[in-house]
């Protein structure tokens, strides 16, 4: 099984943008030990532009393939440039701040690479991707997780709030499983916030009256 590509996720939804450039794709077939076809191609039309992803605000169509995007660029980025589990660990997408990080390292080199940039817009981005570096790996050493072994990110507790469950380290076993697991976990717990706003937006109209 491809490393980008958890089984039984399916890809792409039909008619969803994608991160990838049309070449990129390839890597979905052939896992993460594949080289990077090339820079992005032009936008075609009808295609959605460029820009940046809030991971909030996402549907669940549209995550799974922000996720599966993500994946593929995080592996050919580490192979690529020899990245130690010290700045990407093999579970940083159980850790938000990776993932916010990793996110916007990604739409930022989609931007430089695109075939209407500036011809020196990848040095801008090697310059940003140094920087990157150091807070990928102070967040590593801040969270706790490493090469075999994973515990959620711990969190301060404020005056007032209930204390924090103390979180539990656990082994892994195999990354692309686990990857997997919190792909589907994740667009489950969308598909059920949506579920239940539209319940809401039901309920709300008919108690003032209004049509569903």
């Amino acid at each position: 099984m491809s490393e980008g590509i958890p089984e039984g996720v399916g890809w792409p939804f039909a008619g969803q943008p994608t991160l990838l450039p049309e070449d990129g794709l390839d890597l979905l077939a052939t896992g993460s030990g594949g080289p990077m076809s090339g820079p992005a191609l032009p936008m075609e039309e009808g295609e959605e532009p460029l820009r940046p992803i809030n991971w909030n605000l996402l549907s669940p169509e549209t995550a799974q393939i922000a996720w599966l995007d993500l994946n593929v660029w995080v592996n050919w980025l580490r192979n690529t440039y020899g990245l130690p589990p010290t700045v990407i660990p093999p579970l940083w997408h159980r850790h938000d701040e990776l993932v916010w990080e990793l996110s916007a390292l990604h739409t930022h080199w989609l931007a430089c690479y695109e075939s209407d940039a500036s011809p020196s817009a990848p040095m801008a981005w090697h310059r940003d991707f140094a920087d990157a570096r150091n807070r990928l790996r102070e967040w590593v050493a801040t969270s706790g997780t490493r090469l075999d072994r994973d515990r959620p990110t711990r969190t301060t507790t404020w005056p007032g709030d209930e204390p924090a469950d103390i979180p539990e380290e656990r082994v892994i076993t195999n990354r692309d499983e686990d990857f997997a697991r919190f792909v589907a976990d994740d667009i489950a717990d969308r598909a059920r916030a949506r579920q239940h706003a539209r319940h809401a937006t039901i309920q709300n109209r008919y108690q003032h009256g209004g049509e569903a």
